[in-house]
């Protein structure tokens, strides 16, 4: 059910359009103008939204949806023509085969964009079918950096990649938590073998020792066999690259060790997920993780009312990246509504030349192979069941 938007709601969104494209967008309700001068423009959405990681891909699921709702109250124009929105979401169950089957349905339907996927390893192989489309993808949480470096003009992602979030964890880890002796987990996706990583170079660099380097799988349940190998290295922290479905079970065997390791892992544990699915096991100050994105001074009134309007429309608070959807689906609008355009050919290249555009994760602006510039990290841990911002770091 769609709650209806407060006026002062409506002209937000369409002021942030106006300040960032210079294109008119029309406020008329939707009753006030002919039905039969509107068109569709389809917009994909995929992300897993059933499996371990549903709630993860139905958080970005929801963000974009709620940018469309918003903007389809508020009314958008192109080129003079009145305009409608749709989300045609697809499930990709964090699984690269189906990931590209999902793609290929998208493909097909002619969207004029994609908004996802949520994770890397289904994001770089769908990637390809986009670029062979001509069809501008941006993910809001693909965090690999062979994502935006394959050549492809379609690709653009709007957080940091794990070769910041990687680097950025090792060194605090090793200069603000004291860490010297260390352990790595990944479960051997693109992700978190990647994130480990860059992780695990960082820490080097930093004069700390990697002490046990252990992998698992995204599916897995039961770690106590690396775990025991870890305790008996001594490890002080032990880092993770993977997502909360594993990292919750992971810190409860943990506890029942009687390992009291620094906890240290990428977006992917850094969810509010992560609490119910670890239960008592998280010691205060114990888990440090980042999450690739962040706002900071003035920038939080805008995120916080966004996050209002999502627990209003929605019943649930976000869980990471559902703002960067929402952001996703209004850049992509946004450089149509300045191409006069909704053909990917024509407002492409307005996208890929996007600078600051005003979005609720902060200002939005691309570089050469499609990544954010300036990209923020927020570093966090858990205190009291809660996850409690550290530090915003660029």
């Amino acid at each position: 059910m769609q709650i209806p938007l407060k006026p002062v709601v409506l002209l937000l969104v369409v002021a942030s359009l106006l300040a960032a494209c210079g294109q008119k967008v029309d406020t008329a309700a939707p009753g006030q103008a002919d039905a039969s001068a509107f068109t569709i423009v389809k917009i994909g959405h995929v992300g897993p939204t059933s499996g371990a990681v549903a709630h993860l891909g139905k958080d970005n699921e929801n963000g974009a949806r709620l940018a469309i709702e918003e903007l389809n109250a508020a009314g958008v124009t192109i080129d003079g023509k009145g305009v409608t929105l749709e989300l045609m979401a697809e499930d990709d169950v964090a699984d690269p085969k189906q990931g590209t089957s999902a793609a290929q349905k998208l493909v097909d339907a002619k969207v004029a964009g994609v908004v996802g996927h949520l994770n890397s390893g289904t994001t770089i192989p769908a990637s390809r079918l986009y670029s062979d489309a001509g069809i501008p993808q941006i993910s809001p949480s693909a965090t690999h950096p062979q994502y935006t470096r394959q050549g492809f003009k379609t690709a653009f992602r709007l957080v940091a990649d794990d070769a910041q979030l990687g680097a950025t964890l090792g060194k605090y880890t090793v200069g603000t938590l004291k860490g010297k002796a260390i352990a790595v987990i990944d479960d051997r996706t693109a992700y978190g073998q990647g994130v480990a990583d860059t992780f695990s170079k960082a820490v080097l660099a930093a004069g700390a020792k990697v002490v046990a380097k252990e992998f698992t799988t995204d599916k897995a349940t039961d770690f106590r066999a690396i775990l025991t190998t870890i305790k008996s290295k001594k490890a002080d922290v032990v880092f993770f690259g993977g997502m909360d479905a594993a990292a919750g079970p992971m810190l409860k065997q943990m506890k029942s060790l009687g390992i009291t390791a620094k906890f240290v892992g990428g977006d992917g544990i850094c969810t509010e997920e992560l609490m119910s699915l670890a239960g008592d096991a998280i010691a205060d100050d114990q888990v440090v993780c980042a999450q690739a994105g962040g706002v900071e001074g003035e920038g939080r009134t805008d995120l916080d009312a966004f996050k209002a309007r999502y627990k209003v429309r929605f019943g649930s608070d976000i869980q990471v990246y559902a703002p960067y959807g929402y952001d996703a689906v209004r850049v992509m609008v946004g450089a149509m509504v300045k191409a006069r355009s909704a053909d990917p050919v024509k407002y492409l290249p307005v996208l890929a030349a996007t600078t600051g555009f005003k979005g609720v994760t902060g200002p939005i602006s691309f570089d050469g192979k499609g990544d954010i510039r300036n990209a923020a990290l927020t570093l966090k841990t858990v205190r009291a069941g809660k996850l409690e911002t550290l530090a915003v770091i660029r």
